[in-house]
């Protein structure tokens, strides 16, 4: 039989779930193999439907028991009609009715762990997020998640390959980013001119880290500088108002501009001189990360989950302890002070090891190749 895979996901509105789901649809469709999607539906559609993959909406978002147990006779019917010999789930609330319906019809499943998932209160929460270990195979989007998987629910290491997220090398390529998208972007969102950019993508909520930023700010002996928060406070107004009044009282004035979105991020991080992920609880593998680094940029990043995997310490950027922000201040002042031989360096050894490593095709092409495994 002909293999046939099924990608089955809450919803496709925005982020790296959904974009990692529209990749690898996309590549199976270029090697040939017949797969569809299904979902909630969502602004992304369309995106599935320009490469010809067929998108089936179905509410498996729905957390409500009722709901859960009916999607999956639903997703039973639709394995069935479209002659389905491999689901793959990337999500909890899909994966119990996709884990019933592929037992009625015999059919394996997979799930792909996208994160750490919490486990308070333990009991409940384990006993819930363990359907995505009921599957024939675990997807871990980074060795931190592995671990993660092993320390908290004992299943063994050869269930589980690790398939790092991909930065989409053609779209975060240097190369296609001009002077005058450059200067566009910096007269949309009226960001200084003529100064070094350290910026921070992330939406602004505490754990990414954005108070540290603005203490190392405050710490750091190079005041010459714009500090760029890139990311909605989705609805946390007090937060961003606390952030605002830090900036305003930073020592030497160096300049802080918040941006709500941008749709136009390698312009963005080939502005940027410096990009920080400052996050507090690890990233399971941290796409911003490797984006920067695709345009070459220069990364400082807290130590720990997956930013320890996508950079090497002094040789594709820096790491610095987590929540130390006199640790980070001194580490990017020496970047803003160190000669360009040293940062071209950087930023080359960086843009080589996203290529070589962590691009949406090496993603793609493991995860078929997992399949094809299945499958046979």
């Amino acid at each position: 039989m002909s293999m046939c895979i099924v990608q089955v996901l809450p919803a496709l509105g925005q982020g790296g779930v959904e974009r990692g789901t529209i990749e690898v649809a996309t590549a199976l469709q270029k090697e040939g193999i017949r797969n569809y999607v299904v979902s909630a539906g969502g602004k992304m559609v369309p995106e599935l439907e320009k490469i010809g993959v067929e998108h089936i909406q179905l509410p498996v978002h729905s957390k409500n028991p009722v709901v859960m147990w009916l999607n999956s006779y639903r997703l039973a019917r639709v394995f069935r009609e479209k002659g389905a010999t491999l689901v793959h789930v990337r999500s909890r609330a899909p994966a119990w009715p996709v884990k019933w319906a592929c037992r009625r019809l015999g059919i394996p499943f997979i799930a792909s762990f996208h994160g750490v998932y919490g486990l308070k209160p333990r009991w409940l929460k384990k006993f819930y997020n363990q359907v995505m270990l009921a599957g024939r195979h675990v997807i871990a989007v980074s060795n931190h998640v592995k671990q993660h998987i092993i320390d908290n629910y004992g299943i063994p290491s050869d269930k589980i390959t690790v398939i790092h997220r991909g930065a989409d090398i053609v779209k975060f390529d240097p190369e296609k980013v001009s002077d005058a998208d450059v200067e566009a972007l910096r007269q949309k969102y009226h960001i200084p001119d003529g100064l070094p950019i350290i910026t921070l993508v992330g939406r602004l909520t505490g754990w990414k880290g954005q108070r540290v930023l603005l203490d190392a700010c405050h710490l750091m002996k190079n005041k010459d500088f714009v500090c760029l928060f890139v990311g909605s406070d989705q609805g946390r107004v007090a937060y961003r108002q606390e952030l605002e009044q830090k900036a305003a009282e930073l020592e030497g004035k160096p300049q802080v501009v918040f941006i709500d979105s941008c749709s136009e991020m390698p312009a963005l991080y080939r502005l940027s001189s410096i990009v920080v992920n400052a996050s507090l609880d690890p990233e399971a593998f941290g796409r911003t990360i490797t984006e920067a680094q695709a345009m070459g940029r220069i990364v400082v990043a807290t130590a720990h989950g997956g930013a320890c995997e996508t950079i090497q310490d002094g040789k594709t950027g820096f790491l610095v302890p987590v929540g130390d922000a006199q640790a980070l201040a001194d580490c990017l002042d020496q970047v803003l002070t160190a000669d360009a031989s040293f940062k071209a360096k950087i930023e080359k050894n960086a843009e080589e090891s996203v290529r070589n490593n962590f691009s949406v095709q090496k993603m793609c092409d493991k995860t078929i190749a997992l399949y094809r495994h299945m499958h046979n």
